[in-house]
Order: structure tokens, then sequence, then C-alpha cells
């Protein structure tokens, strides 16, 4: 397996993104209520099926019985264009939350069986896990079915494997000698069981904060995690990545992976440091990666000494992380999603301050963006490309309560 070279070796690109003529996504708004608390970078929150029908699966805070509660639900659309509600069961009430917004939004993923797997309102919690017990059914309360039970667990992201297997990586509480850890797990779907893989990252004084993972054409497993000084801060550093193979049980480098071994694609730049929450100093804020075949593709936001920009990240021909900017005119939020295209190749969605969601692509090594919904205050967003090769989006506006669905 490749080795991804050091960091030194790497050269950063600026280039300017210069807004585009683009045709906008298709967009129908959800036809339920959805809370201000549902809103998150790390998440995902969207499924889709592609079987005799096209189906999309919204994960999302609906508004809880009080001011500053949610309750969990599934937002279903058939090929039809019909939708339908799905209620997140906790024994027989809705399951319902505290609001704490970045940490207790919801992700899922459909297993091969057609099952659902939610994990909800997590930040520091025991596990609150929630799962179909017929295919396409409410979820129910499950948490008792993973491992590692007792712990304080934060930022669920789920994957499905071409198997039908789920995957799952979360950061997992410790000490500051220990650092909180980021863990992979597996949901075998013939067996109908869950299993903790691996340990794969721990640092001593540093949390782990969890962005994605996706399966390749091969069947690997490509995960993506930032650092954070230990035990929190809303700005993070060193970027990293590794790869598993489900086949062999065997990883890219060995792990747990620390910040002095893992593969970092973002090094710290000058003047950059781990700080907590009051730095204005260079940062990472969240991440999502793609596949061209097996070769990892990956959007982030990176704050410079004037804007969080959207940067992009691959693996050149020398086997070393190269970096462009995407864009970085004026601040972006904390929401990026990315799918790779056959014909356009990379497309990384992102939303801005100032409103709206946008879509870059490149050609040539220019950046240009257009936005995907005009007119709508989107500001947190999702994306997955489906089996048809059309990328599904899960648009939020929060300030006006509205969930919606597009597709590009």
């Amino acid at each position: 397996m490749r080795r991804i070279l050091a960091p030194a070796l790497v050269s950063l690109f600026v280039l300017t993104a210069t807004p585009a003529a683009a045709t906008p996504a298709t967009v129908t708004l959800v036809p339920y209520t959805m809370d201000s608390s549902n809103q998150a970078a790390w998440w995902t929150p969207l499924e889709t099926y592609v079987g005799g029908n096209q189906y999309a699966y919204l994960a999302f805070n609906e508004p809880g019985a009080t001011a500053g509660t949610h309750r969990v639900a599934i937002a279903r659309r058939d090929g039809s264009g019909a939708w339908s509600r799905i209620p997140v069961m906790n024994g027989s009430a809705q399951a319902e939350y505290t609001d704490d917004v970045g940490h207790n939004q919801p992700s899922m993923a459909r297993d091969g069986t057609g099952r659902f797997h939610v994990f909800a309102s997590m930040h520091n919690n025991a596990w609150r896990y929630f799962r179909s017990d017929t295919p396409g059914g409410a979820p129910q309360n499950h948490a008792a079915d993973l491992p590692d039970q007792g712990i304080g667990v934060t930022y669920p992201v789920l994957t499905t494997a071409p198997n039908g297997d789920v995957y799952l990586i979360a950061r997992l509480d410790g000490t500051s000698t220990a650092g909180r850890s980021g863990r992979l797990y597996r949901w075998n779907n013939a067996a109908s069981t869950w299993t903790r893989l691996a340990v794969f990252a721990e640092s001593a004084n540093r949390a782990v904060y969890p962005d994605d993972l996706r399966f390749d054409s091969a069947g690997d497993l490509h995960l993506l995690w930032e650092w954070g000084l230990y035990p929190a801060t809303a700005f993070r550093h060193q970027l990293s990545y590794l790869r598993y193979r489900p086949s062999t049980g065997a990883f890219s480098s060995p792990v747990p992976v620390s910040t002095s071994t893992a593969d970092v694609i973002q090094p710290l730049e000058s003047g950059e440091v781990y700080e907590g929450n009051d730095s204005t100093k260079p940062a990472v804020q969240s991440a999502k990666l793609t596949l061209d075949g097996t070769s990892p593709k990956v959007a982030y936001r990176y704050r410079s000494a004037v804007n969080f920009e959207v940067r992009y990240a691959y693996v050149n021909s020398a086997g070393a992380w190269a970096r462009q900017t995407v864009y970085a005119a004026t601040q972006t939020r904390a929401a990026l999603g990315m799918t790779w295209h056959p014909t356009e190749g990379k497309r990384v969605y992102y939303a801005r301050e100032s409103g709206g969601a946008f879509v870059a692509t490149e050609s040539g090594g220019t950046w240009t963006s257009a936005a995907v919904a005009p007119g709508l205050p989107i500001d947190r967003l999702a994306v997955e490309r489906d089996a048809t090769g059309t990328d599904v989006l899960y648009l939020a506006d929060t300030t006006n309560g509205r969930l919606y669905y597009g597709r590009n």
C-alpha cells in the first residue's frame, strides 16, 4: 500500500475562485418543520438508495415539546417524489433531547438489509443509538448493542460498505495523558452485531475530531479527522488521513496514530499553534472527502489571516499531498460537501457567511463557483452521490427552520 510522503514535499497553490454561470440544482422543500439546532459540519445525515426506485433519507432534528429541545426523525423521499416521516423512537416515545448546536445532530446509514442506523444527540454522552428492527422501519433504541459502554461519545460519522455492513468513527472520552481518541466500529450486517475494530488515532493532550469516512472502488475505507487541544476546542489542526482495508484488517499506518505519526494533509502553517477557543491564529475546522477510484480527494475549511477559506487537497504524482485554495474572498461557514464527477472531476460544496450554498469546480487550474440554490439562505449542508451518478443535496436553512432536498 502506498505511503503518502512527508508534508515538507507539499506545495500550496492559491487560486482565485471566480463565480461562473451554471445550472442550479433542482431543489424541493422537505414538508416537515426543522429545528434550528439541526446544524453541524461533521455529520452524515443523508443516505440514498437506488433499487427499483430512487430513495433519499434525511435524518434531522425537528422541534421538541418545549423550547430548547428537539426530536429526532427521518424524512423519506421515494422515487415519485412522495414524502413520509419516520420517527426515531426511544421506547414508546420519540427520541427527544436538549439542544446543543454543533454536537447533538444526527448521523445515519442504511445497511444492506434496509435497516436504518441513527446516532443522535451525543456530546460526551453514552451511546444514543437507534436501529430499525425491520427493513425501513422506525429506528428503536439499541444503545446496549455497542461496545465501549459507559464512555462519553461525540461526533458519530457513518458510511455503508459495498457488502451492506455499516462502519462508524467517533470520538471517545479519555484523559489528558491519553487524549480523546478516535475509534472505528463495524456493524456486521449478516450477523447483526457491532464490534470495535480499532482505536485509530490517539495523542497525549489532544482530542480527535472525526470528519468523514468513505469506501473506494477497491473496497478500502478512507478516514479523515482533525486534532484539537484537549479536552476540546472550536479550532483544530493537522487534518489527517488513514486508510483501512477490511479484507485484511490492515491500516496504512500502525494504529493508533498520533500527531507525530499521522499522515497529515494540512500541516501547521506559520503562526499556527494549538490553542483554546479564543485563538485567532490559523486553524482547520471541518473537512469532507471523496474518491476518484482509490485516490482520496479532500475539501476542508482553513482559517488564514483573513477568513475561513475553502481548500482542496489531493495526492500528486510524487505521492505527496498537494493543496489548492478553492474560495477565499469572504467568510465561509462550517459546512462542506464533496463528490467526484466522472467528467467534471471534483465538486466542492460550501456555504458563505453572507448567505447561500455554492458548488465549486476546477478546470485548467482555475476554480469557479456557482450558487446551488439561488435565493435560499442555506447555511448547512451535506451531499452524497447516488448510484445514478447524481449529487443528492441536504440543504438546511436554520434561520427559518426549513430543510431542502436537492439534485445536481
